[in-house]
């Protein structure tokens, strides 16, 4: 390992170290939840939590957001929110006699979308510009968004009256699709606790500088990847669209996510080299919402993440050249 390899890999590891240890005064039991945030945040990606009302969803990203000192802006997403709800509006200064261009919630750091499954296609639309070209475009003009811009989208799995799924096109936009999970009893007992008196969130103070994720994102880039897990990668979405149980298997943007993923969590573990396991442990965040199940074979109760725990079982790991 070069010595400035060295010490770029450091400098993250203590990056992700910091932040994950303020945030888990708040959420209490969740320290591989936090690491893929940080590892979407390092590869300025976005996240769709898919879990049951209640389970910290909202107190995550707050926690987030104040641990990078960012600016953080909630959406709520509903029927009848509009495009310009979300990016912003062209509003006529009656003092200049100008139009003047009023940012929408778009404009932060950290932006959460809550129940994004409630929003019109329409309104849905309205973030994949800002998701995809972290941009936006009003009135004929396009502005940029700040940086880091980290989506945190929620929708509630279990309730699906008057919600509008998001398309592929979209879901295909998030780095990773992950369920933050119930607390263990012990852990549930230690949250009680926690919260008792004063909410920790409110005492929650910055701990590493949020305007320094670029910079160290641009150093994931240097960790390496041997030409085997390369191969290994490719081979894993290639064969999600072999596979006779799947309508559309993993784009060429999962195997993109795969790799940069990868990246992020050898340096989040103190490594500038990628290990199978950093591979394999992001496969069921990176590659199941990027796949459709065909209906027969969801009939019989095949899922996309029973699949691809398959696939890595038959996907030998030393491939040599890419078919």
């Amino acid at each position: 390992m070069r010595s400035e390899e060295k010490l770029a890999v450091e400098e993250i590891q203590r990056f992700a170290q910091k932040v994950s240890a303020n945030v888990e005064r708040v959420i209490v039991g969740k320290q591989d939840v936090v690491e893929v945030l940080i590892i979407a945040l390092l590869c300025e990606g976005h996240v769709l939590l898919e879990d049951v009302p209640g389970v910290g969803k909202t107190m995550l990203a707050r926690a987030l957001a104040l641990s990078l000192d960012a600016d953080f802006r909630r959406l709520q997403c509903t029927p009848d929110l509009l495009p310009s709800d979300i990016t912003g509006v062209s509003v006529f200064n009656q003092e200049t006699r100008q139009f003047q261009f009023v940012p929408g919630p778009a404009f932060t750091h950290i932006l959460l979308a809550d129940e994004i499954n409630r929003a019109t296609p329409r309104a849905q639309a309205a973030l994949l510009e800002c998701m995809g070209e972290r941009q936006v475009t009003v009135d004929g003009v396009t502005r940029p968004l700040p940086r880091p811009f980290l989506v945190l989208a929620t929708q509630n799995p279990i309730e699906y009256e008057g919600t509008f799924p998001l398309p592929e096109a979209q879901l295909d936009r998030f780095l990773f699709k992950l369920s933050v999970g119930y607390l263990s009893p012990e852990q549930e007992s230690q949250m009680l606790v926690n919260l008792g008196q004063r909410h920790p969130i409110e005492t929650l103070e910055k701990v590493v500088d949020g305007a320094e994720i670029p910079r160290l994102a641009e150093q994931v880039w240097q960790v390496r990847v041997d030409e085997s897990l390369r191969n290994y990668i490719v081979a894993l979405t290639q064969a999600t669209r072999r596979h006779p149980d799947l309508t559309l298997g993993a784009s060429p943007r999962g195997a993109l996510a795969l790799y940069r993923g990868a990246q992020a969590r050898a340096a989040l573990h103190g490594r500038d080299y990628v290990l199978p396991d950093d591979i394999q442990a992001l496969v069921p965040l990176a590659l199941p919402h990027r796949c459709i199940v065909n209906p027969e074979s969801a009939l019989r109760g095949r899922t996309a993440q029973a699949i691809l725990a398959e696939i890595m079982e038959q996907t030998p790991l030393d491939l040599g050249d890419v078919d």
